[in-house]
């Protein structure tokens, strides 16, 4: 299923790897219009190249400054009229048990995964409520709906993500605009790479071993985007087939 890409103006955040870059590929792929934001930008100009978007397709993007997202955001009005999706998407995974304290993987935990999205749904909404349409696709986990030892600041961050998305769920539909909570499981992503304890580094790549690709990820995106505009497809939960967690 893929009606309802063509022509459509989405930004994606951490675009630059991972589930942002396969949502990028395959949405490319249906015809959508992308501006694309993550920290690196060679790997954004690489991908855009890649997908024959352009440079104007790309921009730096810190999702922990506000004004950064937002001219992220601006800059796709600018460029194309209008703002009918954006993925929320960049985040970090740093584990650790809390008795060791890791206070700066904590603080970037919260400010990447939690006010990141924040300010994603912050920058798109003026435009979204002017046009009385839009959607918001914001990246949970399945940690959102769970926890393990190690992961209790990730998955508070996580399970924020879904409380924010659906009291803006409640809050948007005078606006016609609809959101989606996406919560993969195991995805092949650099995500594990953010994990700063080696011995939680090293179970965490164990866990890992059966991950699904990132397409897969990009495949649920498409099918929320794909509904008719009268469908709101609020969340989706998957899995590898194999994931006991």
């Amino acid at each position: 299923m893929a009606q309802g890409i063509e022509g459509k103006v989405v930004v994606i955040t951490g675009a630059s790897s991972g589930l942002g870059e396969a949502a990028a590929r395959r949405l490319a792929e249906g015809g959508a219009k992308l501006v694309l934001g993550a920290r690196r930008l060679d790997r954004l100009n690489a991908l855009a190249g890649e997908l024959s978007l352009g440079g104007h397709a790309v921009m730096q993007t810190d999702v922990t400054e506000f004004e950064q997202v937002k001219r992220l955001v601006d800059h796709a009005v600018e460029r194309h009229g209008r703002i009918d999706v954006i993925i929320n998407n960049a985040g970090l995974m740093p584990h650790s048990p809390l008795e060791r304290c890791k206070v700066e993987d904590w603080n970037r935990t919260i400010d990447v995964n939690l006010k990141g999205v924040l300010y994603g749904i912050g920058a798109v909404l003026p435009y979204m409520k002017e046009q009385k349409s839009g959607h918001i696709i914001n990246v949970s986990s399945v940690a959102g709906h769970k926890v393990n030892p190690g992961g209790a600041v990730y998955a508070a961050t996580k399970h924020g993500v879904r409380v924010i998305s659906e009291g803006l769920r409640q809050e948007v539909k005078p606006y016609n605009i609809r959101t989606t909570i996406i919560s993969p499981g195991a995805v092949a992503t650099e995500l594990p790479d953010s994990v700063t304890e080696p011995d939680i580094a090293a179970a965490v790549r164990k866990r890992y071993e059966a991950a699904i690709p990132a397409d897969s990820f990009a495949r649920a995106v498409v099918f929320a985007m794909s509904q008719p505009e009268d469908v709101d497809i609020n969340e989706i939960l998957f899995r590898p087939t194999t994931q006991e967690y």
